[in-house]
């Protein structure tokens, strides 16, 4: 089926969007507001940009009366935390993607613990395997709902028990145990059948190709 963009509503292409590019890592993102207040909202439209230097995208997108709270709080240069969601706290993040009313602790509601960040004003989640601690690059616009943050990762927090090796950076990611987002609007997936297929080289594929390929 053939679906062109261009004769569909909104709606309807973040839809196609959504059930097909699966599964989408979550940021966790907690912000501050210019009076200090600390809010915490998750977001499914993210991704590693560029490991060096350490780049991330972020997409998101205005309330009809306004920005959300995360969009207002992200302004160009802004410091903020992108904390990884593990099936353990799926359900206390879901908490905290309640539209709720400007200058309510998200992360209070859900029951989570704050622990200070070094190199940014907001807190990080503790309860968060992974949380990153960034800055903001650039604010593209690209339609009047919808901003793309670019940020630089400033520095990143993994929690011990996860951590092989420390000098070469070695992380035991399915310790991890994040969930990605999926299609719908309670859709998720967890990492419990996972599959390990190593990069092949030229020769090892023509070693194993069928003869004529």
């Amino acid at each position: 089926m053939y679906f062109d963009f261009a004769a569909l509503d909104g709606r309807n292409t973040y839809k196609l969007m959504t059930a097909t590019i699966v599964p989408r890592p979550i940021a966790w993102v907690v912000s501050q507001d210019e009076q200090g207040r600390n809010n915490a909202a998750p977001f499914s439209f993210f991704g590693a940009m560029s490991g060096e230097p350490p780049v991330v995208c972020l997409g998101v997108g205005s309330r009809t009366e306004g920005p959300k709270d995360t969009g207002a709080n992200l302004r160009t240069g802004a410091g903020f935390v992108i904390n990884m969601v593990s099936a353990e706290l799926l359900q206390r993040m879901n908490v905290t993607a309640i539209d709720f009313a400007p200058g309510v602790d998200e992360m209070q509601a859900a029951g989570l613990t704050v622990a200070p960040s070094r190199k940014v004003a907001p807190p990080r989640i503790a309860e968060s395997p992974v949380a990153m601690e960034c800055q903001v690059r650039q604010v593209i616009d690209v339609a009047e709902h919808r901003h793309i943050i670019v940020a630089d990762v400033l520095a990143i927090h993994v929690h011990d028990e996860a951590v092989l090796d420390v000098e070469r950076c070695y992380i035991d990611t399915p310790r991890l145990n994040l969930v990605g987002r999926m299609h719908g609007r309670g859709w998720y997936a967890i990492q419990d059948n996972l599959l390990e297929l190593p990069r092949l080289t030229e020769a090892q594929w023509r070693a194993d190709a069928p003869q004529g390929s």
